[in-house]
């Protein structure tokens, strides 16, 4: 595999979080080196939804591109991406999410399955300590796996399954995973945690979603302070955690 293209990180963004974004092109660069590979064996895409995005600085190739509005969560951002994506395994890799400094690693053990699932952090975010959750039943249900949590073929992804559908409705991520699942030649599980959900929130003032706002305010009324009204709350409430 020396030299070719293994991996394509896709990565929408609004361009609110330069800060977050930042933190998640290090995390990559992080795991290229943990794994041994050659920086230019990975590439990451990144879409700007509307704005005209700075690129951010990295060692792996960074291809950034500025789409017209989308506004649908990053929807048609993944799929326009992933139409020019190279590497033999595609990645999803949201502006305010790491991947483990292992995350590569641990993927190359398990280079020819189709779907591989690791576990995520997400501590940060809900009030479980990680996902996926083994449970009886199905490992994908709504609730229990994220984009976050895959490393794909390629081929399974874009050639099999049409790339990123289900643009303009909100269970999306879990649609789409449900339709690669179902048709993946192979799966592999793994317990190890290849990545953090929301693990740049707090980077950049005012760029919380409405799901993070949320939750610090829950976490606020619980501890008897008052709500996440600001920046400088929310800095302050997430960086507590």
């Amino acid at each position: 595999m020396d030299g070719e293209r293994l991996f394509s990180v896709i990565t929408p963004t609004s361009g609110r979080r330069p800060r977050a974004l930042q933190k998640a092109v290090q995390s990559v660069d992080e795991a290229v080196m943990h794994a041994g590979l050659d920086p230019h064996q990975v590439e990451m895409l990144i879409g700007f939804d509307g704005v005209k995005g700075r690129k951010p600085e990295g060692t792996v190739p960074i291809r950034s591109i500025n789409f017209p509005p989308d506004n649908d969560w990053g929807n048609g951002i993944r799929q326009m991406l992933l139409k020019i994506a190279g590497g033999r395994k595609v990645i999803f890799l949201d502006d305010d999410n790491v991947l483990k400094p292992r995350a590569l690693q641990l993927y190359l053990m398990h280079f020819d399955t189709e779907m591989i699932v690791g576990r995520i952090d997400t501590q940060l975010a809900f009030d479980k300590p990680y996902i996926p959750e083994r449970e009886e039943g199905s490992l994908v249900r709504q609730c229990n796996i994220d984009p976050l949590c895959l490393c794909l073929s390629r081929e399974l992804v874009v050639d099999r399954c049409g790339g990123w559908k289900y643009q303009g409705r909100y269970e999306a991520d879990y649609l789409n995973i449900l339709d690669w699942h179902r048709r993946a030649r192979s799966v592999t599980v793994i317990d190890e945690l290849v990545g953090v959900y929301d693990a740049g929130r707090s980077l950049d003032g005012g760029a919380l979603s409405r799901r993070q706002m949320n939750m610090l305010d829950r976490m606020a009324a619980e501890r008897g302070v008052k709500p996440v009204g600001s920046a400088a709350d929310a800095h302050a409430m997430a960086s507590g955690l």
